[in-house]
């Protein structure tokens, strides 16, 4: 893996000060020799063999500035920067057609001789808002020409230094990118001629360019580029043509120039638009396939052993054997999800010390919920990027513990009919799904340890802060997706909520903060409108707009927990319902007087016919989502009809993971270990529906090839025939 000379970190020890002072003590070199000589002494030479003079002499001025020696004064002084120009306009294109199919010889030219070069600096001069530069660094330029004429070029050069929004997307830390940053250029040229009007064009020349650059750039500088950047002006242009030759947009620029030293951020801000040229470059740069926020489809996700390394690995847990334990930890767990680790592990005492030795690290050590989480969060992230329209769902579910009297740090999360607490963990989170219904990753997830409302708190409801009620849960959920929002301009975002989320904050805290994403919450209050009627009475006198059939799954029965009611069993069934929508305006509440009426939509969904014994669905759907044809409508219940995949992951994850029978002595230790199991259970989950829903799919994506090895064995023992 070759990585690029850092010359000024070098030539700023103090025994390299040294040396250069002896240099220039003992003998009077021109500056260039100067900087030849200390290019021969501290080995600075390009791939090309060739001493990187130029990095060298900039070095060595900013060590001037600060003091450090005294450099010969120089021959010539810089002056404006005047390109070889041609005595007359390039003459124009002589009719290009309108498509570019029909443009004859469309080529590129690399620009080797005085005569291209001059005419790439006349068009650039002409026409480019940037005009010919100078272009920074090792550098590139082409000439597009064709039977009609010179028709445009382009220009490559060094990477910008810094860009915050880059720099996440490549996953790489300051030390990182000073050592790799050459692998990545800077396409900071792209012309096409104002006089030429031809469909597609743009992005048929983008195509061509990355195709043609690294083989040139090569032979040139006998190096290969792993990675394209280029800028769109957002106040003039809107980048179309990238985006249709996919191109991904990563974010944007703070306004900086290279040489803005004092942060004045007088530039104008531009997107940025990346082209990796090589699918591993991250592992070319040296780092971890994980790093990084590019987007990922969800079939890469659970193939093999692979998967926990991709979902676990690079845990940042304070010490990388950590790290790697959680991964061993993540497959053995993953093989028997319903079994404690001593019985995973099967005998082998040295794993189970090692699991233990992670889980029961401190309460205040660097293993946490949310960083054993953490890489399984960006590979999340990831696969909502590939998607046009991400749901969101948040839900919360009781974990009971009662069964662990010494566990420290457990709440009460219900009383039964005598007053006895149970004891246990709330878990609150947000699982991403695509609009198929298939599981993208758990987004977030926190345990929390309910305690009752001290009686000496006599406040009223009203006047309670929201950030100190258990709804803030909702909010801190749907805050965090509009934070991801920004990753992924590309997709939209929908938070889909229950009743308990059905709280007048929420949908205001959305409208001033949050409206670069959208909500569908089931109704719980008949909410006073600006109309004449309430809230649902308002919906249920909206015409019908059509009918639909619903698959309503089957549930459990629960007991009467506290103030939470008994719910019967439920067997699943195909329910017929009619749709109606319309818009509203929520009046603010009495203890939100100050704030303003909230506009949404609600879709009515009414289920005339129930079986015997059976309450009739009805839900008041409210929403931030335009409803404006039958087909909106019917997006947002299928969307909402989606919120069920949520409590089957907490079915998983109870049941098939069997978290409520963890036993640990803290309940920073359980939560450690319901981490692990979440991720589990969101593959268990998707494995699961990409075989239903894609029985087309590689066994490869799913097994690995032992566990393929098996099945086939299973399947012929299953259909041999009785001998």
């Amino acid at each position: 893996m070759e990585t690029q000379n850092q010359i000024k970190k070098t030539l700023k020890q103090p025994e390299a000060i040294k040396h250069i002072k002896e240099i220039l003590g003992s003998s009077h070199l021109k500056r260039s020799e100067l900087a030849d000589k200390v290019c021969q002494l501290f080995g600075f030479f390009d791939p090309r063999g060739k001493k990187q003079r130029g990095g060298c002499m900039k070095a060595l001025r900013e060590l001037e500035k600060k003091g450090d020696f005294i450099l010969p004064k120089p021959m010539h002084t810089s002056g404006k920067h005047n390109p070889r120009r041609l005595e007359e306009p390039v003459p124009e294109p002589i009719g290009v057609p309108d498509e570019v199919e029909k443009i004859r010889d469309l080529r590129l030219i690399l620009v080797e001789t005085d005569e291209h070069r001059g005419i790439w600096n006349e068009l650039m001069i002409q026409d480019h808002p940037q005009g010919a530069g100078p272009l920074v660094g090792r550098q590139i330029r082409y000439l597009v020409t064709s039977e009609h004429g010179w028709l445009g070029g382009f220009g490559f050069g060094s990477a910008a230094l810094h860009l915050e929004d880059r720099d996440k997307w490549i996953g790489w830390d300051w030390k990182m990118r000073q050592t790799h940053l050459h692998h990545v250029v800077n396409m900071s040229r792209f012309l096409i001629r104002s006089s030429v009007s031809c469909q597609n064009l743009a992005s048929k020349l983008l195509g061509m360019a990355v195709q043609k650059f690294p083989e040139d750039f090569q032979i040139r500088y006998n190096h290969r580029p792993l990675l394209l950047e280029s800028f769109v002006d957002v106040e003039h242009f809107y980048g179309t043509c990238y985006r249709a030759a996919n191109w991904q947009w990563i974010g944007q620029t703070k306004g900086r120039g290279r040489q803005d030293r004092d942060r004045k951020q007088a530039k104008s801000v531009k997107d940025i638009f990346i082209w990796p040229l090589a699918k591993d470059f991250r592992i070319q740069m040296g780092l971890h396939q994980n790093d990084g926020l590019d987007a990922l489809s969800v079939s890469d996700s659970p193939d093999g052993k692979a998967w926990a390394e991709k979902e676990f690995g690079n845990a940042p847990l304070g010490d990388k054997r950590l790290s790697d334990r959680l991964v061993e930890v993540a497959l053995d767990k993953a093989e028997n999800p319903g079994q404690a680790y001593s019985n995973v592990a099967k005998g082998n005492w040295p794993k189970v010390k090692s699991y233990y030795r992670m889980i029961d690290q401190p309460d205040d050590s660097a293993v946490t919920m949310s960083n054993i989480l953490l890489p399984h969060r960006k590979q999340t992230i990831r696969r909502m990027k590939a998607e046009k329209t991400v749901l969101c769902i948040q839900d919360g579910s009781d974990l009971c513990y009662t069964h662990l009297d010494k566990c420290k740090g457990l709440g009460v999360i219900g009383k039964n009919q005598t007053g006895a607490q149970s004891r246990g963990l709330h878990l609150h989170s947000t699982l991403a799904i695509n609009t198929a219904g298939i599981p993208l990753g758990v987004l977030r997830g926190e345990c929390v340890a309910p305690e009752p409302r001290s009686k000496e708190d006599k406040r009223s409801t009203a006047t309670i802060p929201i950030e100190e009620k258990k709804t803030f849960s909702w909010l801190k959920g749907v805050r965090d997706c509009m934070e991801l929002k920004s990753l992924m301009p590309h997709t939209t975002l929908v938070s889909i909520l229950d009743r308990e989320a059905d709280f007048f904050e929420l949908f205001d805290d959305q409208r001033l903060h949050c409206s670069n994403i959208h909500l569908i919450v089931r109704a719980h209050h008949d909410r006073g409108t600006t109309g004449e009627h309430k809230l649902f009475e308002t919906a249920r006198l909206s015409p019908i707009q059509t009918r639909l059939k619903i698959k309503v799954p089957r549930q459990s029965a629960r007991p009467k927990k506290s103030k939470q009611k008994a719910r019967p069993k439920r067997s699943e069934r195909i329910a017929d319902v009619a749709i109606r929508y319309t818009r509203v305006e929520l009046k603010a509440p009495s203890h939100c007087k100050e704030k303003k009426d909230i506009p949404l939509w609600v879709v009515h969904v009414k289920e005339a016919l129930a079986p015997e014994g059976v309450e009739p669905i009805e839900w008041f759907l409210l929403t931030t989502l335009e409803i404006k044809s039958i087909k909106d409508a019917l997006n947002c219940v299928k969307w909402y009809s989606f919120r069920w995949r949520i409590e089957d992951w907490h079915r998983v994850l109870k049941s098939g993971c069997g978290v409520e029978k963890l036993a640990h002595k803290t309940a920073e230790r359980l939560r450690r270990a319901i981490a692990i199991n979440m991720v589990i259970a969101w593959r268990i989950m998707l494995m699961t529906l990409l075989g239903r829903k894609a029985p087309e799919l590689p066994a490869e994506v799913l097994f690995s090839p032992l566990e393929i090895k098996v099945l086939k064995a299973y399947a012929q023992k299953k259909t041999r025939t009785p001998g």
